[in-house]
């Protein structure tokens, strides 16, 4: 890719940026949320056709002008994106060839669909039934499907948009497995993830863009964390997590006895007589692996499980009884969801609509809303959290991730909370938008705010918590100080070893 200018009305996504890639390379594209990675990418598949910005694309030397995907799919170039495409009422054979039917005088032949969906499989030694609906399936393992799926099309060049986000530790270690397989084959694959261990992993070279820009392409031996780090961000970057020096007043919120049920499996509990408790200006960190039960907890506290539950909230020593958000709001709890996209934000509104969403009524009053009034309270939090964006009538999906991040945060704290849940806060943003995110939470706490943190990154919530509550299959199997709290003591609590 040579000299690629794409552009958006007032905005210059791209700038001139270019790219190699050889066969059989590893090739990390790294930067910070906004620095056009999936614009780059988009352009490479097709999803900005030939015509829509400026440069060229060579393959095999030759200059390609790709009018959509297909054009581009059919050069050999298959990209997965952070947002899976999969059909979900669909089978897992029918997802791989969606399409792309085998078939025999114009009916789709099933048996020879499922044979070769049956045979990719098996030479991605993924354990997968191609006959069940990739809905029945976990988001990791749709993951893999979707990986399955660009490599039926026999793609040369295999582009993955932070493919390992929400994949188990196992499920990452047999993606790396298929990609080592296939860079022997001579795939070349294009790798997009904010996690640097796994770029410095995997990586033959590394390409830094940095506002829409090319800072250079380095072999990943030449380069340290750190030194990708000040490339990104633009700027040599010092200790990660802020310095804790919060002062403790009363506890805020008491949890006793809490069960919560799956909805799904009778009697099984997905959180089992879990208690704790967090005080003024405290940070309790609530860590343990995928399925320990930490968002189930946070979602049950907060009025949102649909499933069967019990035990005891209390809010200033007072029970409350919370069945809904709404209450949850009315007695102070905010709650930034893991899954931004679908619980915390409405990606078509502005980012005006969305930070005032949840604290309408305290804005405007009960009756009329107050474009004045939401206008005025927006801008403190706009400025506080350094959202990059023009005005507040930016609509909120045009958004980088970490922006969209700092949108959500900014309209729970608009309602004022007394305490405060943050489930993933940092999940798909970049290390930049990161340390905003960890100042403000450290801010947050100074101010007296209570705060309960979950994260699966082990070094963000040693590095944020006060104190650190441990889940294993929904018990609590762990508490520890600060200064008690090891990365050995946490991994051993979350896997039911301590």
């Amino acid at each position: 890719m040579k000299d690629i200018v794409k552009e958006f009305p007032g905005v210059r996504a791209l700038d001139g940026v270019s790219l190699t890639l050889e066969a059989g390379e590893f090739h990390s594209l790294v930067g910070e949320n906004g620095a056009g990675k999936s614009t780059l990418m988009k352009v490479l598949s097709g999803v900005y056709p030939h015509g829509t910005y400026s440069g060229e694309i060579l393959i095999d030397d030759r200059v390609r002008e790709f009018r959509g995907v297909r054009d581009s799919e059919t050069a050999g170039v298959s990209i997965i994106f952070q947002e899976l495409s999969l059909v979900k009422e669909l089978t897992v054979g029918e997802n791989i060839f969606l399409g792309r039917e085998p078939s025999r005088f114009g009916i789709i032949d099933w048996s020879e669909l499922y044979h070769r969906a049956s045979q990719l499989l098996q030479d991605l030694r993924l354990d997968i039934d191609p006959r069940v609906p990739v809905g029945n399936l976990g988001i990791g393992r749709q993951q893999l499907v979707e990986i399955a799926k660009a490599l039926s099309q026999s793609a040369r060049i295999l582009v993955l948009d932070e493919p390992t986000a929400a994949l188990t530790e196992s499920e990452v270690e047999i993606l790396f497995d298929i990609l080592r397989r296939l860079k022997e084959r001579g795939v070349g694959m294009i790798y997009i993830s904010h996690k640097l261990d796994e770029v410095f992993e995997m990586s033959d070279r590394i390409t830094v863009l940095r506002d829409g820009r090319t800072v250079g392409t380095h072999e990943a031996a030449d380069l340290t964390k750190d030194k990708v780090i000040a490339l990104m961000v633009g700027r040599e970057v010092g200790d990660i997590f802020p310095v804790s020096e919060h002062k403790m007043g009363e506890t805020v919120l008491e949890v006793r006895g809490l069960t919560a049920y799956s909805q799904d499996v009778a009697g099984k509990k997905l959180v089992n007589d879990v208690s704790f408790s967090v005080r003024k200006g405290e940070v309790v960190g609530i860590a343990g692996l995928m399925g320990a039960g930490r968002t189930e907890l946070l979602t049950t506290i907060f009025g949102a499980w649909q499933g069967k539950h019990s035990g005891e909230v209390l809010i200033d020593g007072r029970p409350v009884s919370i069945n809904s958000p709404a209450e949850a709001i009315r007695q102070g709890i905010g709650f930034v969801t893991e899954d931004r996209k679908r619980y915390g934000l409405i990606l078509e509104q502005t980012i005006l609509d969305n930070m005032t969403l949840a604290a309408l009524k305290r804005i405007s009053g009960n009756f009329l809303t107050s474009p004045a009034r939401e206008n005025a309270a927006v801008a403190g939090p706009m400025a506080s959290l350094r959202v990059k964006a023009n005005s507040p009538m930016t609509v909120a999906g045009t958004l980088s991730g970490g922006n969209q991040q700092k949108v959500v945060l900014g309209k729970w704290l608009l309602t004022e909370p007394k305490v405060l849940f943050l489930d993933e806060p940092t999940r798909g943003i970049d290390v930049g938008a990161k340390q905003e995110i960890y100042a403000e939470i450290n801010k947050l706490a100074k101010e007296g705010l209570a705060i309960v943190l979950v994260s699966s990154e082990l070094p963000e919530v040693l590095g944020l918590s006060d104190r650190l509550i441990v889940l294993h299959e929904g018990r609590k199997t762990g508490e520890f100080s600060r200064a008690e709290a090891t990365p050995e003591k946490v991994m051993a609590a979350a896997t039911g070893s301590a």
